[in-house]
């Protein structure tokens, strides 16, 4: 089974993955959003360079087809993207792959594809997108946990506040985007939350 970092961030570019790696994160996604495929396979070029300097995994978004091409290991892939993505090319290429959840029927569409995790959300209202599904909230994590022999990612609105309560219900790793993004020292709320969640690691 795949061991995940108990903190996830996810960044929207290289600049951003530059300014995060030196607070010691140890597990990033790149989520690129509308650009072409050679800005797209030229970032995670880019980002597997940095990540490997220091010794960080990293997850690219949706864009599997570039994740091979640039030699990625692991990808992420939402459920429209996982209907239209080719599993087999993504596995030959020894890619792990971790799927986006948010009911019983998509939680059912990710497992018949074996995935290496499982993401659930929101778990709490978030402000970085309006989202169709109503938050999660923590009894859902434990239910998950139990349907599930891969680890559980969660997501949406947590807080440093929120995460033990979340951790106790049975996540394994926790990603994180506006808590980090919109915070006026980013580097110092990561440092934070790499410290709440260190307790954690290599249990």
């Amino acid at each position: 089974m795949v061991q995940l970092d108990p903190f996830y961030p996810i960044v929207r570019d290289t600049d951003w993955l530059a300014r995060l790696l030196p607070v010691g994160i140890r597990l990033v996604q790149l989520r690129i959003k509308d650009a072409s495929y050679e800005v797209v396979e030229a970032e995670i070029t880019k980002a597997l360079r940095l990540c490997a300097k220091a010794g960080c995994q990293l997850v690219v978004n949706d864009y599997w087809s570039a994740a091979i091409d640039a030699g990625a290991d692991f990808v992420h892939l939402g459920q429209e993207d996982l209907a239209s993505a080719d599993l087999t090319a993504i596995r030959r290429a020894g890619i792990k792959v971790g799927i986006s959840s948010h009911s019983d029927e998509e939680l059912e569409t990710a497992l018949a594809a074996a995935p290496d995790y499982v993401a659930l959300g929101p778990i709490y209202p978030t402000l970085l997108k309006k989202m169709p599904w109503a938050p999660q909230g923590l009894e859902r994590i434990a239910t998950w946990k139990a349907r599930i022999a891969c680890p559980l990612v969660v997501i949406g609105g947590i807080t440093p506040e929120r995460a033990p309560d979340v951790f106790v219900a049975g996540a394994d790793s926790v990603a994180v985007i506006t808590d980090i993004v919109t915070h006026q020292s980013p580097q110092q709320r990561t440092e934070t939350w790499m410290s709440l969640t260190q307790p954690l690691r290599g249990r």
